[in-house]
């Protein structure tokens, strides 16, 4: 009778101490698009900017280019007031970066002024073209070169408009569609702020 009554109070300790690793060893937040996003380098015009290195951050990510007519320019000034309504202290915590899918004209220099135009916070990058598609991809995002005859510009990209946000662990929390207002965009980034 007492041999039983010690193994029932063994098998209740293992039980305990097991269930407590188990809530120990829980991971975080579970990954609401798993197997997409992911790290990578890509150039700016202050060296190569790495998305592992700016761990710590929440990171809008968007992918357009510098002669885009109106879908770019319309995201980007969604995110910009959305990275105005924040205060100093979240703004601290965020990079937005602006991954450009036209590297033929969308040169270092010029990204980087594009970029700063909309917002101090924002950040133009680029890369080779077989690595921006391997970038997209992973993201879930689109790009292709459309020519258009009889134009100065010579060629369109056409891309997916949507704004990533990446959580401070590097892990894609967000995708926004760039029809949503600034407040939503916001919304977005301080619900990754606050995990």
């Amino acid at each position: 009778m007492r041999h039983s009554h010690w193994l029932v109070l063994i098998v209740i300790a293992l039980g305990l101490v097991l269930g407590m690793g188990y809530h120990f060893n829980q991971p975080g937040p579970a990954e609401p698009y798993p197997g997409m996003g992911g790290d990578f380098t890509l150039d700016s015009s202050q060296g190569p900017v790495s998305l592992k290195d700016l761990r710590g951050k929440v990171v809008p990510i968007y992918f357009g280019y510098t002669s885009c007519p109106d879908i770019c320019p319309t995201s980007l000034s969604a995110l910009a007031q959305a990275l105005n309504q924040l205060d100093e202290h979240e703004l601290s915590q965020v990079q937005a970066l602006f991954i450009s899918v036209d590297p033929e004209r969308d040169k270092l220099d010029r990204l980087a002024e594009y970029a700063k135009y909309f917002h101090p916070a924002m950040l133009g990058v680029t890369g080779d073209l077989e690595l921006l598609q391997a970038i997209a991809k992973s993201y879930g995002a689109f790009f292709h070169k459309v020519e258009i005859e009889d134009s100065s510009i010579g060629y369109a990209v056409d891309h997916s408009s949507i704004i990533f946000v990446v959580d401070k662990q590097g892990v894609l929390r967000q995708m926004v569609q760039h029809s949503n207002s600034p407040q939503k965009i916001l919304e977005s980034i301080r619900d990754i702020l606050a995990l």
